[in-house]
C-alpha cells in the first residue's frame, strides 16, 4: 500500500522555477477571489440589527438574511463541483465570483426582507461555484508539495474577505444606512473580482480530467461519501461552522445590549477580530504538512472552545480577547481540514470531495446560524454558547475517531469493457 502511495508521488512532474510563479499568480488570483465573494456572502451579518429593527424581525428571522445566503451556497455546491469536473475549475470559478457580484448589485435594491432573502439565496448559489472549485484546483496546482500552505493561503484570503465585508458593511450602515454598507461592499468585491479575472491562468496544468463521464462523476461521490477518514473533515465543516456563524450571528446584538450599549457602528469593528484567522490558517497549513492534519486540528478545535468560554466575561476587553481567540482557532482548523481532504480524497475525485465538504459546511452554517438566534433570543448569550460548544467538542471528538491514517486514496473506478481507458479517460491500466 505504501508503494501505492510512492509510485503516485514519483510520477508528478518535479517542480520548476516557472510552476514556482504561476503557483504564486495563482495564490493571488484565488486571494482575490476569496476576498470578493467571501466579502459579499457576508456582508449582511453586520447589518442584522438594522433590518431586525427595520422590518420589525427578532435575532431569529433576521438571521435569515445570511442563512438564506449559506443555504442557497450549500444546495448549489455539489452539482457545480460536479460542472467543474465536466466543464472546468476555473471556467465556473470565473462564472461564480462575476455572478455574485452582479447579483450584489440587486441586494440593496430589494424593496421588501422577502425579496431580499430571495436575492441573498440566488447570491449564495452563484458563490458556490468558486468553492466546489478552488481546494481540488489548488490541490491539481499545487500538485502535493505544499498544499496545506496554498489551501492556507486561499482560507486566509477567505478570512479577509469575510472580515472586509463585515467592517465594512458594520461601519457605513452605523453611519449611514444598511443599503450604503452592502453596497459599497458589493463595489469593493468588483474590483477583487477584476483581479481575480486578470491574473487566474488561462493555461498550465489540467484542472480537471481529460474526459469525464456521468459514470466517474457518480463514483466520485460515492468515494467522498465512502472513505471514513474524510468524515473528520466534513465534521469539522458542519459543527465547526455551525457553532462559529451562530456565534458572530448574534454578537451584535449582544454589544449594543447592556452592559455594553455599544453603537453599531463601533460594534461592527469586532469583525476585525478575523484579522487574527488570516494569521492562523496558514499558520496551522504548515504545521500540518509537518506534523500531520489530525494533531494539529484537535489543538485548534480546543483553542475555539477556550476561546468561546471568555466571551461570557461581562467585560468587554475579554470578550474581544476571547472572539480574538475563537476566530484564530476556528479558521485554522477549517484550514486544516481542508488540506485533509487534499491529501486524502482520491485525485480524481478531488471536486466530489471537496463538495461534500462545503455542502457540510454551509448547511452548517445555515442550520447553525438559524439555530444560534433563536438560542439567543430565548437564553441570550451564555444560552447560545451552552448550545456551540457541544458542537466544537463533538467535531473534535469525530476528529480523534474518525481521522486514523486509512488506506491510500483509491484509484479511479475501472474501464468501461473495451474502452481501453479508465473512467477518467486515462489509458487503462493491464490486467
Amino acid at each position: 500500500m505504501g508503494r501505492t502511495q510512492n509510485s503516485s508521488s514519483a510520477a508528478e512532474p518535479p517542480t520548476t522555477r516557472s510552476d514556482e510563479g504561476e503557483r504564486r499568480r495563482v495564490a493571488v488570483a484565488m486571494l482575490a477571489a476569496g476576498l470578493a465573494v467571501f466579502a459579499l456572502l457576508y456582508s449582511a451579518q453586520p447589518v442584522l440589527p438594522q433590518l431586525a429593527e427595520e422590518y420589525g424581525l427578532g435575532p431569529g428571522g433576521a438571521s435569515l438574511a445570511v442563512s438564506a445566503a449559506t443555504a442557497g451556497l450549500a444546495v448549489a455546491v455539489l452539482p457545480l463541483a460536479l460542472a467543474s469536473e465536466r466543464f472546468g475549475r476555473r471556467p465556473v470559478m470565473v462564472a461564480a465570483v462575476v455572478a455574485a457580484v452582479v447579483i450584489g448589485f440587486l441586494v440593496p435594491l430589494a424593496p421588501t426582507f422577502e425579496l431580499l432573502v430571495a436575492a441573498r439565496a440566488a447570491q449564495g448559489m452563484a458563490i458556490a461555484g468558486l468553492p466546489a472549485a478552488a481546494t481540488a484546483y489548488l490541490a491539481e496546482r499545487g500538485r502535493g508539495r505544499g498544499l496545506g500552505a496554498m489551501i492556507g493561503l486561499y482560507i486566509a484570503g477567505n478570512t479577509l474577505g469575510g472580515m472586509a465585508g463585515r467592517v465594512v458593511a458594520g461601519v457605513l450602515a452605523g453611519l449611514s444606512d444598511w443599503r450604503t454598507g452592502v453596497a459599497v461592499v458589493t463595489l469593493l468585491a468588483a474590483a477583487c473580482a477584476t483581479v481575480f479575472v486578470l491574473l487566474l491562468p488561462r493555461q498550465g496544468v489540467p484542472t480537471r480530467p481529460a474526459r469525464t463521464g456521468g459514470r466517474v462523476l457518480a463514483a466520485g461521490v460515492v468515494a467522498a461519501l465512502g472513505r471514513r477518514e474524510l468524515y473528520g473533515p466534513y465534521l469539522v465543516a458542519a459543527l465547526g461552522m455551525g457553532g462559529f456563524v451562530a456565534l458572530y450571528n448574534v454578537v451584535g446584538f449582544r454589544l449594543s445590549a447592556p452592559p455594553f450599549l455599544v453603537a453599531p457602528a463601533v460594534a461592527s469593528l469586532v469583525f476585525l477580530a478575523y484579522a487574527a484567522g488570516s494569521v492562523s490558517s496558514p499558520v496551522a497549513g504548515r504545521l500540518a504538512d509537518r506534523f500531520g492534519p489530525r494533531r494539529v486540528l484537535g489543538g485548534t478545535l480546543g483553542v475555539t472552545v477556550a476561546g468561546t468560554l471568555l466571551t461570557l466575561s461581562g467585560h468587554l476587553l475579554v470578550v474581544v480577547v476571547g472572539l480574538v481567540v475563537l476566530t484564530a482557532g476556528f479558521f485554522a482548523s477549517h484550514a486544516t481540514a481542508n488540506g485533509w481532504l487534499g491529501r486524502r480524497s482520491a485525485h480524481w475525485a478531488r471536486g466530489q470531495a471537496a463538495a461534500v465538504y462545503w455542502l457540510s459546511y454551509y448547511l452548517g452554517s445555515s442550520v447553525g446560524g438559524t439555530l444560534g438566534g433563536l438560542a439567543y433570543g430565548a437564553w441570550g448569550w451564555p444560552g447560545t454558547v451552552a448550545v456551540v460548544c457541544p458542537w466544537f467538542l463533538v467535531a473534535a471528538l469525530g476528529v480523534a475517531v474518525l481521522g486514523r491514517a486509512g488506506e491510500p486514496p483509491p484509484g479511479p473506478p475501472p474501464a468501461a469493457p473495451g474502452s481501453g481507458e479508465d473512467a477518467t479517460g486515462r489509458p487503462a491500466s493491464p490486467r
